[in-house]
């Protein structure tokens, strides 16, 4: 088992950690933003630019990984599962930052029960990947890490459903073309930071199967 057998460096699971709260933080203030757009400008600028200085911290901590591998002789899981998984990690609070972008470059002043529904999912499926990740130095705790990513994967699916009815109800409702491309590239901004949590979520897995 990894938790019994593997050579024990820590680091690479604190880091783990670290991003993977980052990556938490910056789902709150995504959330904090689609809730306060259109109701306090300065509320969501400030949520947008916290969003920034997360994400350049989890650059931070991606980059620190990566030289902890080079400079290790003997890792804790294969090297390659070490470099995808922060890789993944990664990629989601990019998203993340990119949704939070397209609010300004688009020039989006209002919000939509939707865009809000979106970052309620992300934000819910974030806590699974810190939790499942949280459980990763120790491969005991393989049951409780499928058990997250199968809820990683359920929040997937409901952010796909999510999107086609989204997408179904701007189509129909939306009269402006300017502002239904908005919303139609926001909407899908936001389910593809789903598919990168479930991409966290499917790594994580594989590598339970892999190590146990």
């Amino acid at each position: 088992m990894l938790g019994r057998l593997m050579p024990r460096e820590g680091r690479f699971f604190d880091l783990f950690n670290a991003h993977a709260q980052q990556i938490v933080v910056g789902a709150e203030r995504l959330l904090g933003l689609m809730q306060t757009l259109g109701v306090s400008a300065e509320q969501a600028q400030k949520h947008a630019d916290e969003i920034d200085v997360i994400e350049d911290r989890a650059d931070k901590i991606t980059h620190q990984t990566v030289a902890l591998l080079h400079s290790t002789f003997i890792t804790p899981m294969d090297r390659d599962e070490i470099h995808q998984l922060i890789s993944r990690l990664d990629d989601v609070l990019d998203m993340i930052q990119g949704a939070a972008q397209m609010v300004a470059t688009y020039d989006l002043r209002a919000s939509t029960p939707e865009a809000v529904r979106f970052a309620e999912i992300i934000l819910a499926s974030a806590l699974k990947v810190a939790e499942a990740v949280g459980l990763l130095s120790d491969m005991d705790n393989g049951p409780k890490i499928m058990a997250a990513t199968r809820d990683i994967g359920t929040l997937e699916a409901d952010a796909d459903k999510l999107l086609r009815d989204a997408l179904s109800k701007i189509f129909r409702e939306e009269p402006d073309v300017r502002q239904l491309i908005k919303l139609k590239d926001l909407y899908e901004s936001l389910e593809t930071v789903t598919d990168h949590c479930d991409d966290v979520g499917n790594m994580l897995e594989a590598i339970v199967l892999e190590n146990s």
